[in-house]
């Protein structure tokens, strides 16, 4: 008789295996309810009460991150990052735009994945939120005592910045790495030639002392899809680790042709190494045009420096740099326990999750335990390094957390569960389905040393039944489990924002007296701002219009404005005169091609205004501040173009 040949097949059953969950989970005849009035008890929190956690979620195709608390699962905040935000002119206001330029110009829009906390001694220590845009290679720092977008730097010689942006335990760097290999330098090569001209780059992002990121360096490696990536802690601080598939090195029908090979690899770089290698001046200098924008934390406005090279390190030249481990099949994330020795991947195409050991690693290279070498890369030998595999876990595992009580928890995106195995015996203990087809997984702190192992997140990436139907394009639905048990718990479903990819939480007494309440108006050193209603003027600079506006409970001024023109570019430069904790101002006229202002106090912000018609246009503040809220507004008169109207200009006081 003849067998089924499974490791052949295996792919094919995977595909089978997802149609079917698909189909099971779109009949909500099948749908059972789950949880319990106790559960509900336990993520109520009370009117005036607050959340234990903060959790931050990539806003996946919305290019933001959104902030929840837990255990409500209420949003708080919309953190915009990547794509232009009109709700408080992210984007569109003067002293934001240069936020988003790069070496293709002004980007609008990206594709944010993963958010990641600075940390110190391998703990979150809520300065820093990182996020990468996965589209146009960049990497984000929001300030968390504003929950602002501080700093972003563009990723030279990289595409798909999707492993991408995990801190080293004291955020001396931020990694990143290529999705997509491509022609580095690019060029214009055949498709064809990819594995003769296609490579990828692993980039180390540092911060300086005034916490702008910096490219520190680039490493040039075999060009496969680098997925994801964490760093080493405790003894394996000064390594990270980054997922690779398409070991095959195909550019056509990668869901057949990448998954060829019955393991691809996990790639151990060792980061001192490279250090060493810099300062030693091994390394070329690569022309490469990027960009680095940041906000100026004295007039708040974003400035953008052009880069023009990077140091690039090959591999070939710095024997010990980089180790590949061999790991099934088509790996997706790739996960250090609190102890920093096991090193858990999730095989997609897998049927088991494969957890490598630190200590056997450097044991494997120490006796040189190699099956092969690429371009100048090592290959350790998949059993030297092996601390042993999870077998019969589900279908599909996809990404690994732990709890700092010796257990860790992978999502199962094809049998769509979160299962619960033991470190070190790697038996599993538990499982609780999700619904539906889960992607990432989170538990606050999780990835770090010191993990609060309370909850677990699962962001699933297929909504079905879950909430009341609206139309064809349904909210992503998230899922919260208590972990403080034997047994996981669901407690609540909630809706998200964009596609979460990833998240990250922490206890929210690390960040609550750390807010930034309001700016000091004495300290705004915005070149348009005024300190008082005295200071208001409009100015002509030929075609240019500088109107200098206030904005205080419940005028504007000045509020009558004359002597604008058609093709006039006005300006508008509003200050907040207030000096009260939420109480900030809105700004918009007629006929803007833009979005309003959201002015908070002492700020000041700029809107651009270029009338194509005469007339007499209102503008108003669009957030509700007081009572006499609707009476806040004023108008322009807009006169033919070379009309002898002079500037001209009200105060109310």
């Amino acid at each position: 008789m003849k067998l089924f040949n499974f490791a052949k097949h295996f792919w094919l059953l995977i595909v089978v295996a997802a149609a079917i969950g698909v189909f099971l989970v779109g009949c909500p005849a099948s749908k059972k309810a789950v949880g319990t009035g106790d559960a509900a008890s336990k993520v109520y929190v009370a009117p005036g009460e607050y959340d234990e956690f903060y959790s931050f979620f990539s806003g996946g195709f919305s290019g933001q991150v959104t902030c929840y608390g837990l255990p409500s699962g209420r949003l708080f905040r919309i953190i915009p990052v990547f794509s232009q935000y009109p709700e408080n002119a992210w984007g569109y206001s003067e002293e934001t735009k240069n936020m988003l330029m790069t070496s293709y110009g002004f980007i609008p829009w990206d594709d944010a994945h993963h958010p990641e906390l600075s940390q110190t001694d391998g703990v979150p220590d809520g300065r820093w939120l990182f996020v990468n845009a996965n589209n146009t290679p960049r990497i984000a720092r929001i300030d968390l005592s504003s929950f602002e977008t501080d700093d972003i730097i563009e990723i030279p010689n990289s595409a798909g910045n999707h492993a991408s942006p995990f801190v080293t335990m004291n955020t001396e760097y931020i990694v990143a790495s290529t999705r997509f290999s491509v022609p580095i330098p690019q060029k214009d090569v055949p498709i064809s030639t990819y594995k003769e001209n296609f490579k990828g780059t692993i980039s180390f992002i540092k911060t300086n002392d005034k916490g702008h990121l910096e490219l520190a360096f680039q490493i040039l490696v075999p060009g496969y899809n680098y997925d994801l990536s964490h760093s080493g802690k405790g003894p394996s601080h000064g390594w990270s680790f980054f997922t690779c598939y398409n070991t095959e090195e195909a550019n056509t029908l990668l869901e057949v042709n990448a998954s060829k090979n019955d393991k691809d690899f996990v790639a151990a770089v060792n980061w001192k190494k490279a250090e060493e290698a810099v300062a030693a001046g091994k390394y070329q200098t690569m022309k490469s045009t990027y960009y680095h924008n940041y906000i100026d934390h004295k007039t708040r406005i974003a400035k953008s420096e052009k880069m023009n090279s990077v140091k690039v390190i090959s591999p070939k030249d710095v024997p010990g740099l980089i180790y590949y481990l061999p790991t099934p099949k088509s790996p997706h994330g790739v996960d250090v326990d609190p102890s920093g020795e096991y090193i858990a991947a999730g095989g997609k195409l897998a049927a088991l999750i494969p957890v490598h050991s630190f200590s056997k690693m450097l044991k494997a290279i120490e006796d040189e335990a190699f099956e092969k070498e690429i371009d100048g890369i090592p290959v350790l030998k998949y059993d030297a390094v092996l601390a042993g595999e999870v077998t019969d876990p589900g279908l599909g595992p996809l990404h690994t957390e732990f709890d700092g009580k010796g257990y860790a928890y992978t999502s199962m995106f094809i049998s769509s569960e979160i299962v619960k195995w033991k470190l070190g015996t790697w038996e599993v203990v538990d499982r609780a389905p999700c619904y539906y087809s889960i992607g990432h997984l989170m538990i606050p702190g999780g990835d770090s040393r010191k993990p609060w192992g309370k909850y677990v997140v699962g962001m699933n990436k297929i909504t079905k039944d879950r909430y009341l139907p609206t139309g064809p394009e349904l909210a992503h639905s998230a899922q919260l489990f208590d972990i403080s048990g034997d047994k996981m718990e669901l407690l609540l479903d909630f809706p998200t924002m964009g596609e979460p990819h990833y998240a990250q939480g922490l206890p929210a007494s690390i960040l609550f007296d750390k807010q930034v309440k309001m700016y000091p108006i004495e300290e705004n050193e915005h070149p348009y701002a005024v300190k008082s209603e005295k200071e208001t003027k409009v100015e002509r600079k030929r075609n240019e219009v500088h109107v200098y506006m206030t904005t205080i409970r419940t005028h504007f001024a000045p509020d009558n404005i004359e002597g604008i023109q058609v093709g006039d570019k006005v300006y508008f430069h509003v200050t907040n005169l207030e000096q009260d904790w939420d109480v900030p101002h809105g700004f918009a006229v007629l006929g803007a091609n833009n979005s309003e202002l959201l002015v908070m106090p002492g700020d000041t912000r700029t809107l651009l205004w270029e009338p194509k018609q005469a007339g007499v246009y209102p503008f108003y503040c669009t957030d509700f501040c007081s009572a006499l809220h609707q009476e806040m507004q004023g108008y322009v008169r807009v006169s033919p173009k070379g009309s002898n109207v002079k500037i001209s200009y009200n105060s109310p006081r």
